[in-house]
């Protein structure tokens, strides 16, 4: 049965739903091959310009107000120069980069605590090839089980559906036993560990085996906490707010600042720097959710799949072919 399972699941391995991108679905992670000085100057796709085109726009519109207008609103001078956007910049530059730090703490870790995964399924499907068989399907069931643990981890870190890769790797009937679970990594994990102890019971796992497969488990069990950690405790939102109205605020003041020392060339210099206080920004909200599926986020289902081939690897089964960046140079 598993057998005729893996065979059907090989020919379907690319035409999993969570790899099929339509209308407006968000795009997913750019894995690009390092391009020259000037190509890197004009590339669209991956760069948070297209988040911030609208934004900027309004920034040069502005500056042309202030530049037609001298600098005046309701016939009004408006009595700025270039000293206190000077001073005000230092303590906005040095508010981005603990943004943008905070933000990519909880990036890499996302990304750490997968690496831990990866490493770990791994290890747990070793030790358990190592065992004595008290029966193949019971064996191949175990590693699915530790296959389908990803898979699961990745639709509860991205709220989407996980019925159709469970299906596929643990079958119809014990996915209906997860489908009403909330925390279904965990619900795969319990099951790993009963799995583990009726192996012991019946003669297939020695005292020593059972204990270093018994800590992988704990191990997998922790890396989720620690991702469930990241995806339930968001960067408190007042330091959104506070950046963001600092950060907008000192565009639109900026052009009025600038149009006595700089004069026609005010709507330009004003839209370069917006578009970099307004790409920081960007690009701070855009990591600060690792697992969200932005053109930032990390590519869990690639991941996922990476595991799953070292698992049918490790057992002998065909292995699924890899997940490769789209013409897009997106990778999910």
């Amino acid at each position: 049965m598993w057998k005729l399972r893996a065979a059907v699941r090989q020919g379907l391995n690319n035409f999993r739903h969570d790899d099929i991108f339509i209308g407006n679905t968000p795009s997913n992670m750019i894995i690009r091959s390092e391009k020259n000085w000037l190509k890197l100057l004009f590339v669209w796709n991956g760069s948070v310009l297209r988040l911030i085109v609208p934004q900027l726009i309004f920034m040069f519109a502005v500056g042309i107000v202030a530049l037609m207008t001298d600098g005046r609103i309701f016939g009004e001078k408006v009595p700025l120069n270039t000293i206190p956007f000077t001073l005000a910049g230092v303590a906005l530059a040095i508010f981005l980069a603990f943004r943008n730090n905070a933000s990519y703490d909880r990036y890499w870790e996302g990304r750490k605590l997968w690496g831990h995964i990866l490493v770990s399924t791994r290890n747990l499907a070793s030790l358990r090839l190592s065992c004595s068989d008290v029966g193949e399907d019971e064996k191949d069931l175990f590693l699915n089980r530790i296959i389908a643990f990803p898979y699961a981890l990745k639709h509860m870190l991205r709220n989407t559906d996980a019925s159709n890769d469970l299906v596929m790797l643990l079958g119809e009937e014990e996915e209906k036993g997860l489908h009403a679970i909330n925390n279904k990594p965990m619900a795969i994990l319990d099951r790993l560990r009963k799995s583990l102890f009726s192996l012991h019971n019946q003669g297939g796992a020695s005292d020593t085996q059972v204990w270093l497969i018994d800590n992988q488990l704990s191990q997998l069990s922790e890396m989720s906490g620690g991702c469930e950690r990241i995806f339930s405790t968001p960067i408190p939102f007042a330091y959104s707010v506070l950046l963001h109205r600092t950060v907008y605020g000192y565009c639109l003041l900026l052009p009025f600042g600038l149009v006595d020392s700089i004069g026609a060339a005010t709507p330009i210099i004003s839209v370069f720097i917006s578009y970099t206080l307004l790409a920081l920004e960007a690009i701070a909200s855009d990591i600060a959710d690792p697992f969200s599926r932005n053109q930032n986020g990390l590519p869990l289902s690639s991941i996922s799949r990476t595991i799953e081939r070292n698992v049918r690897e490790l057992n002998g089964q065909a292995i699924p072919d890899p997940i490769r960046p789209n013409k897009k140079f997106e990778l999910v």
